[in-house]
């Protein structure tokens, strides 16, 4: 696979208030998913030293995907592939950008392997209308998770956001 296969990424952004070193020190925390994710049971780490890092999601649903970290910019971001351990992985990357001393900008991109399944001819209305959709979903509960521990220091519940059809 390469990233070229991987054609239209979702990304979602969401402003933090707080400043950028305070959200990384959240996000590159190993085991930082159960802090702020609403549908992690749990976070296992197998490995944890920057671009080397191997964890695991535990969904609620019951799906675990392991994420393999390939690029580590520290204080910026990273990405990793993430996937069913022997199956199609999908390109994720997390970034900050620091808007003020007291506010950033949080953004997660995907790029899914999803679509590789189905033929080229279909993949645009697969993602447009039932991929993207549900990536969004996701994606902005997964960043309101970290907006919402980061400014009032809770953890977050399950669903908190909302239930979602593949990891409720």
């Amino acid at each position: 696979m390469q990233v070229k296969d991987l054609n239209w990424p979702v990304k979602i952004s969401t402003t933090v208030h707080a400043s950028a070193p305070e959200v990384w020190q959240l996000i590159s925390t190993p085991g930082n998913l159960e802090k702020f994710h609403p549908y992690c049971a749990k976070n296992p780490v197998k490995h944890w030293q920057e671009h080397n890092s191997k964890d695991e999601v535990h969904y609620y649903s019951g799906l675990i995907y392991e994420r393999e970290f390939c690029k580590w910019i520290d204080g910026v971001g990273y990405d990793l592939v993430i996937g069913k351990r022997n199956g199609e992985k999908s390109m994720v990357s997390w970034r900050l950008e620091e808007i003020c001393e007291s506010e950033c900008m949080i953004s997660i991109e995907v790029r899914s392997a999803f679509l590789l399944r189905y033929f080229k001819a279909l993949r645009f209305f697969i993602h447009v209308f039932w991929l993207r959709p549900r990536l969004r979903q996701y994606l902005r509960a997964v960043t309101k998770g970290i907006k919402l521990r980061i400014e009032s220091g809770q953890d977050v519940a399950k669903n908190q956001f909302g239930v979602h059809p593949w990891f409720s």
